[in-house]
């Protein structure tokens, strides 16, 4: 480690900051391993411990390190900048746009009726038949989400044949059944992990999650898919792009954010 610069005009906190990320990359830091504790930090570098937590909370909001209490200071996973939330692609083509590696376990794929919300959000009739894919998302050999698809069945019956594990919904959609997602609506909200679903994606029950949901049509504007999925918060982050439009106008179609207080609808557009 190096030492600080009490010169320069940089704050210590900051510089402290980037000669901790020189040194996790100096000494190959992976995810798991610790990082040396405050008092360590203090003697090493001769600063103070508001300096040392400055630093380290500046690392831990940049998903460098995590810090649990009770056991220490830790170097973290870090999060996969994901595009779902603003173009319209399935995470098989996002993992594999950056050059990762996705094998889905298929924990269902059958034949359900649709129950009157599912029914709505499809534009068919209660109780049709829809065909449900569940499949848990595994990224470059670890769990990643857990994924819930409605396909109404009279637009791709042949999906019950399809071997999931290694396809992209979307490709054999416009593939084998000519059909061409082109537009939908999808949110974002923060939940926390039920034990089924910790279970399964290998975290804590009531770790946080996102949770992505989409509806999505075809050309006609025919809802084509329905989805649910359940991302590791610790691995994940959706990134948006935004523009702003002459005179403060929206240069695009708008962010919103709903807040879930007692009166559901809560929104701002930013």
């Amino acid at each position: 480690m190096t030492g600080l610069d009490r010169s320069s005009p940089l704050p210590l906190y900051y510089q402290l900051k980037e000669a901790l990320l020189a040194f996790f990359q100096q000494q190959g830091f992976t995810p798991g391993d610790r990082v040396p504790g405050d008092f360590e930090l203090c003697e090493q570098y001769g600063v103070s411990r508001t300096v040392v937590r400055q630093a380290l909370t500046e690392l831990e909001y940049d998903g460098v390190i995590e810090r649990i209490k009770g056991k220490g200071t830790f170097y973290a996973t870090p999060k996969v900048g994901e595009g779902l939330a603003q173009s319209l692609t399935g995470l098989y083509e996002d993992v594999a746009a950056r050059g990762g590696d996705l094998v889905s376990e298929v924990r269902r794929l059958e034949v359900v009726p649709a129950d009157p919300r599912l029914a709505a959000e499809l534009e068919i009739g209660p109780y049709q038949p829809v065909v449900v894919l569940e499949r848990l998302r595994i990224v470059d050999g670890q769990p990643w989400a857990l994924t819930i698809t409605h396909v109404p069945f009279d637009l791709a019956p042949g999906l019950l044949e399809k071997d999931f594990s290694h396809e992209s919904l979307y490709a054999v959609l416009e593939g084998e059944f000519g059909i061409r997602l082109a537009r939908g609506h999808r949110s974002i909200e923060a939940a926390l992990a039920t034990k089924s679903v910790a279970e399964l994606l290998g975290v804590a029950t009531g770790s946080p999650l996102l949770v992505l949901r989409s509806v999505s049509r075809d050309e006609a504007g025919r809802p084509v898919e329905s989805f649910v999925a359940f991302h590791r918060g610790d691995r994940s982050r959706f990134e948006v792009d935004l523009t702003r439009g002459p005179n403060g106008g929206a240069g695009a179609a708008p962010l919103v954010i709903v807040t879930d207080s007692s009166a559901r609808g809560d929104a701002a557009l930013v």
